[in-house]
């Protein structure tokens, strides 16, 4: 079964929307102010407080230090860093060393070959493989292949497409975002419809 994650949440009904749909990551961006979904550390902090045991928290960062994240690792508030800027191996390497034993996730803008070359190489736990930093959009899936790691599906998802996607490409795992909202806020039956999407397939 395909696993799904919801990322961008940053309202507590958000959480709430989570908590009753059960993806099994939700994924809060932090410390990036170009996102409208932005949240500080502490406000994480926050909304995590709220959320269900049963659905595990990522965060998002795009070129924060690495103690940043560390710290949000480290503290319990999420369970992976997913790293969605310029981060390289060194980066990863440093991560590592801050926060033992912690899940890292790579995110990967797919436009070419080289890019799922250089993805399928990565030193992280996962990999996630998108368009871009939450365009909405979906890269052409048919430079996938025999693409030989499991990988997060991201990129122009929703609750229509969502089904026919996973049975052309069978990925690990799904990521949606602007996918589940409307006029910008995140919206309950496109969540609860997505996950249902992903586990009947």
């Amino acid at each position: 079964m395909t696993k799904i994650k919801i990322c961008g949440l940053f309202r507590p009904c958000d959480i709430d929307y989570v908590n009753a749909a059960r993806p099994d990551w939700c994924g809060f961006i932090v410390n990036f102010p170009k996102s409208r979904r932005n949240r500080t550390p502490d406000q994480v902090r926050t909304l995590r407080e709220r959320l269900d045991p049963a659905v595990v928290p990522v965060g998002v960062f795009v070129d924060r230090p690495a103690e940043e994240a560390a710290g949000l690792l480290n503290d319990g508030t999420i369970s992976a860093a997913q790293l969605h800027g310029q981060e390289d191996e060194d980066y990863v390497a440093a991560l590592r060393a801050l926060a033992s034993g912690k899940e890292i996730w790579k995110a990967f803008q797919i436009s070419s070959p080289a890019d799922l070359q250089r993805a399928a190489a990565f030193p992280a736990d996962r990999v996630l493989l998108d368009s871009g930093q939450g365009s909405g959009r979906a890269f052409d899936w048919s430079l996938l292949g025999d693409f030989p790691r499991p990988y997060l599906l991201a990129g122009g998802l929703t609750p229509g497409n969502l089904r026919d996607a996973i049975r052309a490409l069978r990925p690990f795992g799904v990521d949606l975002s602007s996918g589940v909202e409307t006029d910008g806020l995140k919206d309950f039956e496109k969540i609860r419809a997505a996950v249902a999407a992903a586990r009947e397939e």
